[in-house]
C-alpha cells in the first residue's frame, strides 16, 4: 500500500463523497515491503492505518441526518428494541446516581435511554452523561434532538467532541461508573486503544457494555442476512439516502468485526472481567448474534 498523498489528505480533510476514496484506494498496488505503514481495514478495504478516520468520518457526515434510517435498514428497524434492551440490562439508577461516558454516541440515541430508565423506573434526575463523539455533525444532531427533552440545559447530558481511542485528559482516570457504546466500536482504528481507554476513565467496579453488530451462527440465518445485507441494503442506501458508498462500507465493517469469543477476550486482555465464552455470559446475541451485547467489569 503506497503512502497517502497529499491531495488525497487534503479530499479527506475538504468532506468530498466516498467515492472519490474508494476510487484513489483501488487504484493502489499493494507494496510488499515490510516496513510500509501499518495499515487497517475499511470495510473490505485495506487501508493505511492514519487514513481510516477521515474515511470513518465522510461516512458519517453523510449519513448523520439520516442515522435512524441507516440503523434501520442494517437491523430491518429492531435496533431500538436492541437499544432498549442494552440499557434496560444495565439497570441505570438502581443503586442510586450514576456517572456515565456514552461514547461514539453523537445521536444521543443510548444517552437518552439512560436517562429515561434512570428517571422512570428509580425516580433518579441525578445520573449524568456525557456523549463523546469524534463526528462534530453527530453531535450536532443529537444536540438538536435533546433541545426536544427535560434534559436540554440541564447538568444531566454534555456534549463532547473526541476520539474514542484517546479520550483528552477531561475524561480523568478512575471517574466514571459505566462506559457505554453502541454500533461504534467497529469503525475505530484500534478497537484494543478503545477498550484500553475504557479501562483508563473507569472506576474500579465499573462497567464497560458494548452493543454492536456481531456474527450470526446459524447457517440458515447467516446466508438470508447475508443475502439481505450485500443485496438490499446497499441499494436502500442508493434509494433513500442517495449514498450506496456508505452503506456498502457499513455493511462490510461488520463482516470484518471479531466473531464474540474474539471481542470478549479483547475485552479480557485490557483488563476487564467478563463470564464465561457462551451466550448470557460474556456476551448476550440478539436476534441469533446479528447484534450482541458485550460487558466488563473493571477490577
Amino acid at each position: 500500500m503506497q503512502p497517502l498523498t497529499g491531495s488525497f489528505k487534503r479530499s479527506l480533510a475538504s468532506g468530498r463523497t466516498l467515492n472519490s476514496a474508494f476510487r484513489y484506494l483501488h487504484s493502489q498496488t499493494p507494496s510488499n515491503n515490510p516496513n510500509t505503514q501499518k495499515t487497517t481495514s475499511f470495510g473490505f478495504q485495506t487501508v493505511p492505518e492514519d487514513a481510516k478516520e477521515g474515511l470513518v468520518k465522510n461516512v458519517f457526515d453523510s449519513v448523520a441526518s439520516k442515522y435512524d434510517l441507516m440503523n434501520d435498514a442494517t437491523s430491518l428497524g429492531v435496533h431500538r428494541l436492541w437499544k432498549d434492551q442494552f440499557v434496560a440490562d444495565l439497570k441505570p439508577g438502581r443503586n442510586g446516581p450514576l456517572r456515565c461516558l456514552d461514547v461514539a454516541g453523537g445521536t444521543g440515541d443510548i444517552a437518552l435511554r439512560i436517562l429515561d430508565y434512570a428517571r422512570e423506573k428509580y425516580a433518579d434526575r441525578e445520573t449524568t452523561v456525557e456523549i463523546v463523539d469524534i463526528n462534530a455533525q453527530m453531535l450536532n444532531e443529537g444536540y438538536r434532538r435533546f433541545k426536544q427533552t427535560m434534559y436540554h440545559n440541564t447538568p444531566q447530558v454534555s456534549f463532547h467532541e473526541g476520539n474514542a481511542q484517546e479520550l483528552s485528559e477531561k475524561f480523568a482516570d478512575n471517574s466514571y461508573d459505566l462506559y457505554t457504546i453502541a454500533f461504534g466500536i467497529r469503525n475505530c482504528t484500534s478497537v484494543p486503544a478503545v477498550l484500553s481507554e475504557a479501562y483508563r476513565v473507569l472506576k474500579p467496579g465499573g462497567t464497560f457494555a458494548c452493543l454492536e453488530f456481531s456474527r450470526v451462527n446459524n447457517p440458515v440465518l447467516s446466508t438470508l442476512y447475508d443475502q439481505y445485507s450485500f443485496s438490499i441494503i446497499p441499494l436502500l442506501g442508493t434509494i433513500l439516502a442517495g449514498d450506496r458508498t456508505s452503506y456498502q462500507y457499513l455493511v462490510e465493517s461488520i463482516r470484518k468485526f471479531p466473531p464474540q469469543p474474539e471481542f470478549a477476550q479483547m475485552i479480557r486482555d485490557a483488563g476487564f472481567r467478563t463470564g464465561t465464552d457462551v451466550d448470557g455470559g460474556a456476551w448476550t446475541d440478539l436476534w441469533g448474534g446479528v447484534a450482541c451485547i458485550h460487558t466488563g467489569v473493571k477490577l
